[in-house]
């Protein structure tokens, strides 16, 4: 079996890093690459660049189309882009970590899909998308490789992907295109048997989610989902550790923390509105029956705003801090 497959993932600083991967690969290269850059639904000139940069050809890949050695795949806007054996698959579903196109369900269909045939590479990005992908690459036999954060644009990316695991490869983004060069086309090693809880994680991914389906890979949180507001589950024996809604969302542990942090701090910013206008009001109402005589009610409705205006006071405090 030969490495005939190379899956890309990056998100911040990845338009440039691509670019100089692209123009490091030599003009004949034994592997199709698969790439997936954090774009969301913009319109993308992705492949041009890529192909103004190097030798080889690039486009957005299309649906069932068959994956083809020295071609460039790139995810389109709001697609994820997957492998289904020796075709693309492009599917419009739930986000992963907040994205779509996502590093990780490329990275999984891959693995589960072309196992030790597979290279995957993480490069610079925020957060945690491709860790649990590069992860299921791993774990099937691929050989993985991972931007040395030090050099790159993000370093978090790399980072949470060298804390899931322990890569074949950490190298500088200029050392990436000619160890793939090496590599692809290259005779693997035999390839273990997919875990069944990965093949069976990849299936559930791939077509209509259900509350039934989910509960066949994942048990229940405590938590909710910030993209939808449904019930999380953890999904048995991820690693590194993900949730799933119903829905289909689904979050690393990392992008999970930082999208739970941002809607506490927005909730904490409309209470500490919510609270700035009840202290308002409550001092305009004192002053109201301090015109009328009404100095009890006057009192009370002082104190009130007090009470308002010091909870404002520690929820400020909080978020200075925090």
């Amino acid at each position: 079996m030969l490495r005939d497959t190379v899956v890309v993932g990056t998100s911040s600083g990845g338009v440039d890093a691509l670019r100089q991967l692209a123009a490091d690969l030599p003009a004949r290269f034994e592997a199709a690459i698969l790439v997936v850059l954090h774009i969301g639904a913009n319109q993308s000139m992705l492949p041009q660049m890529l192909m103004q940069a190097g030798p080889l050809p690039a486009r957005h890949a299309r649906d069932g189309e068959a994956v083809l050695p020295g071609n460039i795949y790139v995810a389109p806007p709001d697609h994820h882009l997957m492998i289904d054996g020796e075709r693309t698959m492009l599917r419009r579903g739930p986000k992963e970590n907040f994205a779509r196109p996502a590093i990780d369900p490329l990275f999984r269909s891959a693995a589960v899909s072309r196992r030790n045939r597979v290279i995957g590479a993480i490069l610079t990005g925020q957060l945690d998308d491709g860790s649990a992908g590069l992860h299921a690459v791993h774990e099937c036999g691929g050989i993985t490789i991972v931007q040395d954060p030090d050099s790159a644009y993000a370093p978090d990316m790399p980072r949470n992907a060298l804390r899931a695991v322990t890569p074949h490869y950490v190298l500088p983004l200029s050392g990436i295109a000619p160890e793939l060069a090496r590599l692809a086309g290259s005779t693997a090693s035999a390839a273990p048997e997919p875990r069944a809880s990965l093949v069976r994680e990849h299936a559930v991914s791939m077509g209509p989610t259900s509350i039934d389906k989910v509960r066949q890979i994942a048990l229940p949180s405590a938590l909710t989902c910030p993209e939808c507001g449904g019930a999380l589950w953890e999904i048995r024996d991820a690693v590194p550790p993900r949730f799933r809604c119903h829905t289909g969302h689904t979050f690393g542990l990392f992008t999970l923390r930082h999208t739970c942090s941002n809607a506490l701090e927005h909730r904490l910013y409309d209470s500490l509105r919510a609270l700035h206008e009840q202290s308002e009001l409550y001092t305009r109402i004192a002053a109201y029956h301090m015109q009328i005589g009404d100095n009890d009610v006057a009192r009370q409705f002082t104190e009130a705003a007090g009470r308002a205006a010091a909870s404002a006071k520690r929820i400020a405090d909080w978020l200075r801090e925090s």
